[in-house]
């Protein structure tokens, strides 16, 4: 095959890829929780696979019928480059938290998802903590923010189910603002042994929060992502987590899955990218599971 046959066919796949996605929804609904549940998906160790599972675990949720909210704190806003969200559009959440700008003004549909959201991470997100450093209260100004907005949905009859906010790898202010304005926090555990030394300082760092922001929030799931089970290191640090965490692991490990890592180059979630994949399937199961323990909470 020539070299231009060869590339048309990648432009074609590519197009292809890129075509709006229809409506994605599950045969079997997943159970609503008794109340919103709002995670935070936190680890400051980067590249462990936070955003991936912030999205991928919302899209499966609003495939199973849930109302679901991405709020993208990440400056770089790779969240809203995986549910191909426009970051451009103004206000985006620095105004939320800089100008007081209402949370409603920023929201966003998910293309494909009948009850996905997303309130985008604008670029001037970058600039947000230098700025905030002189306000009264500036560790909560996203939790009122929130608490505002999801009293509006209430009232409104349209209560969402899960808000699920992606923070930057750092410990800085915008992730406390995001684990002070919720009451459950995500892990991604990467299976490797730095990821264990950073859970131990997440940790350090939650136990300051419920003492002086949130006694609330506490870490309620933890996920193991780029498991790849021909590796002893692999085995060895899922068996710590279990040994550790054992109420808190969802035992269903999110292997290093090539489709994972291609979906959002197309603008979607490997939810929408490939579902039959095994890393859309092991999240498929993933938040089920985190939908089951929200209704026998």
């Amino acid at each position: 095959m020539s070299t231009e046959a060869t590339n048309d066919s990648r432009e074609t796949s590519a197009s292809n890829r890129k075509k709006v996605i229809g409506v994605r929804r599950l045969k079997e609904p997943m159970p609503t929780p008794i109340k919103t549940r709002i995670f935070t998906v936190a680890n400051q160790k980067g590249g462990v696979g936070k955003t991936t599972s912030a999205v991928n675990v919302a899209a499966a949720l609003a495939m199973g019928g849930l109302k679901v909210l991405v709020i993208d704190l990440d400056p770089q806003g790779n969240a809203c480059t995986a549910l191909g969200v426009d970051r451009s559009k103004l206000p985006g959440m620095y105004e939320v938290l800089v100008d007081e700008t209402p949370l409603r003004e920023t929201i966003q549909k998910v293309s494909g998802f009948p009850h996905l959201e997303c309130a985008p991470a604008n670029r001037e997100l970058a600039g947000a903590e230098i700025a905030l450093v002189t306000y009264v209260a500036r560790e909560s100004i996203l939790k009122g923010a929130l608490l505002t907005y999801l009293q509006e949905r209430e009232e409104a009859g349209d209560r969402l189910d899960y808000v699920i906010i992606d923070c930057p790898p750092s410990l800085g202010l915008l992730t406390i603002n995001a684990l002070t304005a919720a009451e459950e926090v995500l892990v991604p555990i990467q299976c490797e042994y730095y990821s264990l030394e950073g859970i131990s300082l997440l940790m350090e760092t939650l136990l300051k929060i419920q003492k002086a922001l949130n006694p609330k929030v506490r870490v309620s799931t933890i996920l193991l992502t780029m498991f790849d089970s021909r590796t002893r290191l692999a085995n060895d640090v899922a068996d710590d987590v279990r040994r550790h965490f054992p109420n808190e692991l969802i035992d269903i490990p999110i292997p290093r899955a090539v489709r994972v890592s291609e979906a959002p180059s197309f603008n979607q979630t490997v939810m929408t990218y490939d579902a039959s994949s095994p890393g859309a399937i092991a999240y498929m199961g993933a938040a089920r599971e985190i939908a089951r323990r929200g209704s026998a909470a």
